[in-house]
């Protein structure tokens, strides 16, 4: 079995597979090549002040065989990963079956504490895949990664996990849902309340604490699912597709209040995507995967200060990442 678990998150009882670890949809994991080119300068990331933060330069490296430097090698890899919020090196991973079903091969890169940077890519290129192994909820086949220095032998409390899907529990309130995970963890009952209802207000939800997630709208499911995620204040934040079945004016919004939950709460977060604008916008960095099975074929750094409106979209800097990313798309596609 390479998946860690294979839990049912969906209140139904119907199994998921890779899905989170509880009820409540909420995974929480342990704290802790093929490397695509960076396009552009390398640059620090914008990443908001914080405490619990210990850098913000984005450290990347690539194994190179190199005669008579090997060890020295090693040891900067070793290093970087020890610095690194998250790393990621020479991952490959393939489904099981006759004949297995590769999903990544020989993928690497870091993430720095406090960094966001988000992941694009064609269907079927591994990106949900990717996330997954970060969290641990898949074991790689060849490769390792690690997550706060720590490597990743399992889910754990450092992570949180949010899926396309809010995944909230139907008998429970708004409150009640962002207060669960505290509730597993055996913090009292005004305490979770309490905080809780900070996280509500955090992300822009404050009037819904009493309703039940088929009253509420899309929108407000998936800003549920975020506090949740949120509740145990992880050093990683790992996001599927969060805002996918969003039309098209709120999942602008909520690209703004993404931004404003980031550089509050001081979070690295690791988001996938399908759209080019949105990785833009949000991200220091964005990751792009092509092929299948799905490879790192470029890290475009997007040099766009902060805080970003919706009006940055239409900045020059934009349209240059935008043409980067799609070159790398396109390159891959034609080869």
């Amino acid at each position: 079995m390479h998946e860690r678990c294979r839990v049912s998150a969906d209140p139904s009882g119907s199994q998921t597979d890779g899905a989170a670890s509880g009820a409540d949809g909420t995974v929480r994991m342990r704290e802790g090549g093929g490397c695509g080119p960076i396009i552009g300068a390398r640059r620090a990331s914008y990443a908001p002040r914080r405490a619990r933060s210990i850098g913000t330069r984005t450290t990347q490296t690539n194994r190179v065989a190199t005669p008579g430097i090997s060890h020295a090698s090693d040891a900067l890899q070793a290093r970087a990963a020890r610095q690194a919020a998250i790393a990621v090196r020479h991952c490959s991973f393939a489904y099981p079956g006759d004949p297995p079903r590769p999903a990544l091969a020989d993928v690497s890169f870091d993430v720095a504490p406090g960094e966001l940077v988000t992941v694009i890519g064609a269907n079927g290129t591994g990106k949900s895949t990717l996330l997954k192994l970060v969290a641990g909820l898949l074991s790689p086949d060849e490769g390792d990664l690690a997550v706060g220095g720590r490597d990743v032998r399992g889910p754990d409390l450092g992570v949180g996990f949010v899926f396309q899907e809010p995944r909230l529990l139907p008998w429970r309130s708004s409150l009640e849902n962002v207060a669960f995970p505290l509730e597993l963890a055996g913090w009292s009952r005004s305490a979770r309340e309490v905080r809780a209802r900070d996280l509500l207000h955090l992300v822009g939800a404050p009037d819904v604490e009493r309703l039940r997630p088929h009253q509420l709208s899309g929108g407000m499911r998936q800003r549920t699912a975020i506090a949740r995620a949120l509740a145990l204040e992880p050093a990683v934040l790992l996001l599927d597709e969060p805002f996918s079945a969003l039309d098209a004016l709120t999942r602008e919004r909520f690209n703004v209040a993404l931004q404003s939950i980031w550089r509050t709460t001081g979070t690295t977060i690791l988001l996938v995507t399908h759209s080019i604008s949105e990785a833009i916008f949000l991200a220091d960095r964005v990751l792009v995967l092509a092929g299948r099975p799905g490879r790192m074929v470029a890290q475009v750094p997007i040099r766009l200060a902060r805080p970003r409106t919706l009006v940055d979209l239409d900045a020059s800097i934009v349209g240059e990442s935008s043409l980067a990313i799609r070159a790398a798309l396109e390159r891959e596609a034609v080869g």
